[in-house]
């Protein structure tokens, strides 16, 4: 009686003509309706990573992005390292109201065109061959759409009036065999793939909620269901039909009907800081609303006593800012109010969590970062939480000589030579040490681990921060948080990343680009970093699974990539100096060592030409960049003037990418003549006069990146650098930046008011992509990429999705960063 009682109420529910009758083809590209949109092919990859989850027919339904990646796959589910077409155009005839986009799979002489065109009932989606599929893709290409699996759970769906339900966690069926694990390199064992969940020719998903409900008619092929979860943990629910071999034409034809509810708007945003603010900051709430939304009245700061009483502290009107990407926005200044107390903001009948006014405010904002993302991300080390290991001591099997000629995952690849001594597949001795984990991933990737450093050695300098509740013992190989050893924990991490550095040099001589998993199978690990290996070096000549000693058959150990890059050397050696200070005191041994690498880097660098080589963001940033940066460091460290001079004669290259090199080029002031500082301060004054961001005008006085990865990064090294223009130049700059940069991080910002760094505020980051992603949870201190614009107009950062890596991963180099900001926002206030 219950399937029939779904059965009779979703029928009613499963006509949605009149619903989607006011779809149209908008000017900026797609199809709308109240409270829908319809994206073809809006968006593309950045060429980075061939899979991020934001392309092909996608659907925005009541302001949540719920469908993505409608276009040809070569599988039911494919992973985020599988083929994707190549878009070669993308066409708009805004008379007919259709887009079309040609794309292709060049391997396979494949060419394919989807079109989208506006019908009454909805969105008509078609798959056009002009040549018949190739054989060698006959029973796998097939039209796919993506539906976000936390926008399905606890719902049901309908497969030509059959009920079923989407599962909360991955339980369907598979079956021996396919090609999965082709792709890995190493054999993980046997493969499987999933059978469909339901088929029909009509599928209706979450026909008891409107503000969820899909209906799909395949009018031209048939639709099968699959829960891509089984096979990763990031796979979507996916619809698909198979591309029939020997057919051209519409091959493929589907009604996309996604529900528009009648009157929609979307509840207003808030946007404030979710840590609280000083009594003399300006204190400014930013409201984003629904194009269709009208005034509601004014905002008020409502001040809580401690009986929970809540009495108006200011009240008025907004000020209207405009339009920002697709919504409306005001602004309420409450700056005026300095009584230190908890508070609340409020309009249009919507209440934010409270946040503080008060003096001391990020005096503890920074301690999550120092005191839990740092150490979790220590690598080579067992790394203890009172009852919790977050994990073992990982890699004690690095590393491998990489494969020559070789391209890699995530944007590693090996030159014609090794460049080393050692012959590929070799075990190299000595990289067991020290270092970060980069990311949500566990490779090593040298450029970010010297920028770790240099940051934790400008915030050593800078501030002195002599915080103790970290136990590091580099002998044992352990570390426990929440436990005082006596030690600065900053000084500690800065010796551990130096310990990376040094034991490259020690290893083959040089920089090289980081140790990364040998395969992809590896890579996509999740859960503990040390049973990704078995923690012994490679031996050719043992079967595979076989020990011996501290030896093993069994190829897991990561890869090394040395092809030699000036870049990275130059960029080490600039760590490498500025921890000689650091150091000086802590472990003097270890200061001059690292100082006597870095001379010699400089040295040897000057003696022959650079070794150009690059490829992605492993090798080392812009060459002149990384070149000033060693010669500044080296300056501060020894005041030689061989390195002033070169300081001036890189300048004239410098000087145009200033606003990217402006900390390091205030950090040589010290050293310089007047005749630098004038050419700095003319920089300067030039940078300043441009008051809008460099990616344009928004409500938010920040500068906020399109691209394929979120632009917290970039806020950051806004308020750094106008932190450190106004502690030089005090009469440009307030240093204001720095409270605008916190106040965007903590939840002043588009799409959501969540504080970006999770712990820190009231509503924080809890769902975001680190090693623990799998259990949709977080790692406090960890600082999220933000909010990714998609284009033209969508703000998204999911927080019920963590598996959006260019929205929610975390890069362990923002932490630093976001530190040394919290620091020169505390610095601020005591002014």
């Amino acid at each position: 009686m219950l399937g029939t009682g779904l059965l009779a109420s979703a029928a009613a529910l499963a006509l949605p003509a009149a619903a989607q009758s006011d779809l149209r083809l908008n000017d900026a590209g797609y199809f709308e309706a109240r409270g829908v949109n319809v994206l073809v092919f809006s968006n593309w990859y950045d060429g980075l990573f061939a899979d991020s989850k934001i392309s092909g027919v996608e659907i925005v339904q009541q302001g949540e992005r719920t469908a993505t990646n409608g276009d040809v796959r070569l599988s039911a589910t494919p992973g985020q390292w599988d083929p994707i077409g190549r878009l070669v155009k993308r066409d708009i005839d805004q008379k007919t109201g259709a887009i079309e986009a040609l794309l292709e799979y060049p391997e396979y002489k494949f060419q394919y065109r989807i079109r989208a065109e506006r019908r009454a009932d909805g969105v008509h989606i078609a798959v056009i061959l002009d040549s018949p599929l190739p054989a060698a893709l006959a029973g796998k290409a097939g039209f796919n759409l993506e539906f976000l699996p936390s926008a399905y759970f606890h719902k049901s769906f309908l497969a030509d009036g059959k009920p079923g339900a989407f599962p909360l966690y991955p339980a369907g069926d598979m079956i021996a065999g396919g090609e999965r694990n082709a792709a890995s390199g190493r054999d993980i064992g046997p493969g499987a793939e999933p059978l469909p969940m339901a088929a029909g020719k009509t599928l209706v998903l979450a026909p008891e909620d409107p503000a969820r409900r899909v209906t799909v008619r395949a009018t031209r092929g048939d639709l099968q269901l699959f829960d891509g979860r089984n096979q990763a943990q990031n796979g979507w629910f996916v619809l698909r039909s198979l591309l029939p071999a020997g057919q051209t034409g519409r091959v493929v034809e589907w009604t996309l009907s996604p529900n528009s509810v009648p009157g929609w708007l979307r509840e207003p945003v808030i946007g404030h800081s979710q840590l609280g603010y000083t009594p003399a900051q300006a204190k400014t709430a930013v409201i984003e609303l629904d194009a269709n939304a009208k005034p509601a009245g004014p905002a008020r700061l409502l001040r809580i006593d401690e009986t929970g009483k809540a009495a108006v502290a200011l009240s008025g009107t907004p000020k209207s800012w405009g339009k920002y990407l697709r919504y409306n926005y005001l602004s309420f200044d409450f700056s005026s109010i300095r009584q230190p107390g908890l508070y609340q903001l409020e309009y249009g009948g919507k209440q934010t969590h409270s946040f503080r006014i008060d003096p001391e405010i990020y005096a503890d904002a920074w301690h999550p970062s120092l005191d839990v993302y740092l150490p979790v991300q220590m690598d080579h080390m067992l790394v203890n939480e009172a009852y919790r290991v977050w994990h073992g001591d990982s890699h004690r099997d690095d590393a491998r000589q990489a494969a020559v000629s070789h391209e890699h995952v995530d944007l590693y690849r090996q030159g014609p030579t090794t460049d080393t001594r050692f012959k590929p597949g070799e075990h190299i001795p000595g990289l067991n040490v020290g270092g970060w984990l980069d990311a949500g991933d566990f490779d090593i990737r040298t450029q970010t681990q010297y920028a770790v450093i240099r940051s934790l050695v400008g915030i050593w300098e800078d501030y002195k921060p002599t915080r103790d509740q970290t136990l590091v013992d580099q002998d044992l190989r352990r570390v426990e948080m929440h436990v005082p050893d006596g030690k600065p924990d900053l000084l500690q991490q800065i010796e551990h990343g130096v310990l990376y550095l040094a034991s490259m040099y020690d290893a083959v001589g040089y920089a090289v680009h980081g140790v990364v998993e040998p395969d992809v199978a590896q890579y996509t690990h999740l859960g503990d970093a040390a049973s990704k290996t078995d923690g012994l070096a490679y031996d050719s000549d043992l079967k595979f699974g076989e020990r011996k000693g501290n030896r093993s058959g069994t190829p897991d150990d990561r890869w090394v990539f040395t092809s030699k890059s000036s870049a990275l050397n130059y960029g080490s050696a600039a760590a490498l100096a500025a921890s000689s200070r650091a150091l000086r005191g802590y472990d003097d041994a270890l200061a001059d060592k690292a100082l006597k690498l870095a001379r010699a880097v400089w040295a040897d660098e000057h003696s022959h030409a650079p070794n150009s080589f690059s490829h992605g963001n492993t090798t080392g940033g812009w060459l002149p960049g990384e070149e000033f940066a060693a010669a500044v460091e080296l300056l501060a460290t020894t005041k030689d003037p061989q390195y002033a001079a070169r300081v001036t004669s890189l300048w004239p290259e410098i000087a145009p990418r200033f606003g990217q090199y402006a900390e390091t080029a205030l950090q040589a002031l010290p050293f310089m003549d007047a005749g630098y500082r004038s050419k700095v301060e003319a920089e300067i004054r030039k940078l300043k006069a441009n008051a809008t961001p460099f990616t344009g005008a928004n409500p938010y006085g920040v500068p906020i990146t399109t691209g394929g990865w979120a632009g917290n990064g970039a806020v950051i090294q806004t308020g750094l650098t106008d932190y450190a223009i106004h502690k030089a130049f005090p009469a440009l700059s307030d240093g204001s930046l720095v409270f605008r940069a916190l106040d965007y991080l903590h939840g002043t910002h588009p799409g959501s008011d969540i504080s970006f760094v999770s712990g820190v505020g009231t509503r924080s980051k809890e769902v975001a992509y680190g090693n623990n992603r799998a259990d949709f949870s977080f790692i406090a201190g960890g600082v999220v990429p933000g909010v990714l614009i998609l284009k033209p107009d969508l703000p998204e950062n999911s927080e019920n999705w963590p598996f959006f890596w260019g929205e929610n991963e975390y890069v362990v180099n923002m932490s630093p960063s976001y530190i040394a900001l919290v620091q020169a926002a505390i610095e601020l206030g005591r002014k």
